[in-house]
């Protein structure tokens, strides 16, 4: 089929990971009161991956296209 590259759906997951980087922000500070070292780096580690779902999500193709 000549089109079928580009009909097919990307699913690459970025979305996914905004979500998980957004409940782990959202969620850290609450899960974990008494140790606030680990909750610190539940709250990065939330950071961390919504920018790598963001990158995934919007910025992935356009870098590939310049």
């Amino acid at each position: 089929m000549v089109h079928g590259e580009h009909n097919r759906s990307r699913k690459n997951g970025g979305f996914a990971l905004i979500i998980l980087g957004a409940l782990l922000l959202f969620l850290a500070p609450n899960i974990y009161p008494e140790m606030p070292g680990l909750g610190t780096m539940a709250l990065f580690g939330g950071i961390i991956i919504g920018v790598i779902g963001f990158y995934l999500k919007f910025f992935r193709d356009r870098v590939k296209q310049e």
